[in-house]
């Protein structure tokens, strides 16, 4: 039976430079990796690329005609709600096993708030939204052919370690520097520390 199957990724963006790629329509533009194929995700779920080529090239039909939009947080729904809208895929290509994607910023609310947070530098994610239905294959969930991708829409719970969201122009710099894994214990533990209003030296 087909169920909602929802995959997030995470993308990071620059504070500084949103206006460095602009859209034919003058809209702020965003790029990085939208899907990684044939590897376990954060969900347990895996895809094959046979699975992928086959979706994007249909949903590439929607790219080309401006109607790949996405909300800004996952609704519950297979329908993609108008008054959510916050962006839309302007251009989607492979890079080996990743599914690299340019996204255009929309002058809408749920589009304004995305700017806010990205050009504050917030960590936001990226995620697919499909129906289909999953089988136990080893370790893994594994996606059957009867998937159909239905939206990419921005959410704040990464799945997909590695994916992360650029300005345009700075995907490649950012790709190759090296990732700190320690990052997050450490935020959470100045958070803890920090959470009476006096922050040790450390």
């Amino acid at each position: 039976m087909k169920s909602l199957l929802i995959e997030t990724l995470p993308f990071n963006v620059s504070p500084i430079t949103l206006t460095e790629g602009k859209s034919t329509s003058g809209n702020p533009l965003v790029e990085g990796i939208l899907a990684t194929v044939e590897v376990k995700n954060g969900n347990g779920r895996y895809y094959s690329k046979e699975l992928w080529e086959r979706e994007l090239e249909k949903y590439n039909v929607l790219v080309k005609e401006r109607r790949a939009c996405g909300e800004l947080d996952h609704p519950d729904s297979q329908v993609i709600n108008l008054k959510n809208l916050s962006h839309n895929i302007s251009k989607m290509w492979w890079d080996g096993d990743n599914v690299m994607g340019s996204i255009e910023l929309l002058p809408t609310p749920s589009g304004n708030i995305l700017k806010a947070l990205i050009g504050a530098g917030i960590k936001v994610g990226v995620s697919s939204r499909g129906m289909g239905s999953l089988k136990q294959v080893g370790e893994v969930l594994e996606v059957q052919d009867d998937f159909d991708l239905l939206a990419f829409d921005f959410v704040s719970t990464p799945s997909n370690p590695g994916s992360w969201m650029y300005p345009v122009g700075q995907i490649n710099e950012a790709l190759s520097s090296p990732i700190n894994p320690y990052s997050k214990v450490n935020s959470i533990l100045t958070e803890i520390l920090c959470s009476n209003g006096n922050c040790p030296i450390f």
